[in-house]
């Protein structure tokens, strides 16, 4: 049987709601400290044993071919300048194995018309699909959780979190029966429901494999609104003729195509980093106690 080897990266949004940041830069090349976000998932996916990455893209997104591709004046600087470490991190950004490809989504029609247009490269293989957007933070890679998921049960995979109600709007939402500890049989799966109307809590986050079945269902499910092509449109259609699986991952999710959740990763990202955890650390514990009242006064 195969293996997880393809993954698919749309990057064609506009990323509007982090403007004027995004006017001329792509929003999945913000850095988290000193790695942009594509970068993080590109990784992931690397760890997930992925050797060929996919990036759907759109006009303005030359950036994110530019930082996978080899910078020659960088390097030749920054060997002039005797800056080795720097050097050998630019030159090793990726394993040697690892094949970058890049299609061009004509138009924006959605998240699934994205995924159909990887379908050249993707063939008749099983593929992830990831974005940017949510940096998922865990021990073990998500996508190694999710593929070894897919190598057991052979079927597609969606990551998922429970949601409080009130977001279920935000998100595609499961309806499932637990099969085995973190894993249930979906159902159904409805885009974005009204809190009142959501089957469940369960959310369908960023991380998806797939069987190369769901080509057939892109290429002929309705567009909805604006025209768009839905994913979760076409993964409700393929539930009706193979098993789909949603995996309660191990980790945590950072929404990155939100302000609060951009800075929230940011925070600990960087109080992790080992340059500037200690002194950032301090820097925060400095501020939390001059927000602190003076409770004494008066």
């Amino acid at each position: 049987m195969k293996k997880v080897t393809k993954a698919v990266f749309p990057v064609a949004g506009l990323g509007s709601r982090f403007l004027p940041a995004t006017k001329a830069a792509p929003k999945e090349m913000l850095p988290i400290v000193d790695k942009p976000l594509i970068q993080y998932a590109v990784e992931e996916a690397v760890a997930a044993g992925v050797t060929d990455m996919i990036f759907v893209t759109g006009r303005s997104k030359r950036a994110i071919e530019d930082h996978f591709d080899k910078a020659y004046e960088l390097e030749t600087e920054l060997e002039r300048r005797g800056k080795h470490a720097l050097l050998e991190f630019v030159r090793n950004l990726l394993p040697k194995n690892i094949n970058c490809i890049y299609i061009r989504q004509p138009e924006a029609r959605g998240l699934g018309h994205a995924v159909l247009c990887a379908r050249p490269i993707v063939g008749d293989e099983p593929f992830a699909v990831l974005l940017a957007d949510d940096l998922l933070d865990a021990p073990t890679p998500v996508l190694r959780q999710m593929t070894d998921t897919y190598d057991y049960y052979r079927c597609s995979v969606l990551g998922v979190q429970q949601v409080a109600r009130a977001d279920t709007g935000s998100y595609g939402i499961v309806e499932s029966r637990p099969v085995a500890e973190r894993i249930e049989q979906i159902g159904a799966i409805v885009e974005k429901p009204a809190p009142a109307a959501a089957p469940s809590t369960l959310a369908v986050v960023g991380r998806y494999i797939l069987t190369p079945r769901i080509f057939t269902h892109l290429e002929t499910v309705a567009p909805g609104s604006g025209g768009e092509i839905q994913l979760t449109d076409a993964i409700a259609s393929l539930i009706a003729e193979e098993q789909v699986l949603a995996y309660r991952y191990h980790g945590t999710r950072y929404d990155c195509g939100t302000k609060l959740g951009y800075l929230q990763a940011t925070v600990v990202f960087g109080l992790r980093h080992p340059e500037t955890g200690e002194a950032f650390a301090r820097y925060l514990a400095a501020q939390v106690a001059e927000d602190v009242p003076n409770v004494s006064a008066g």
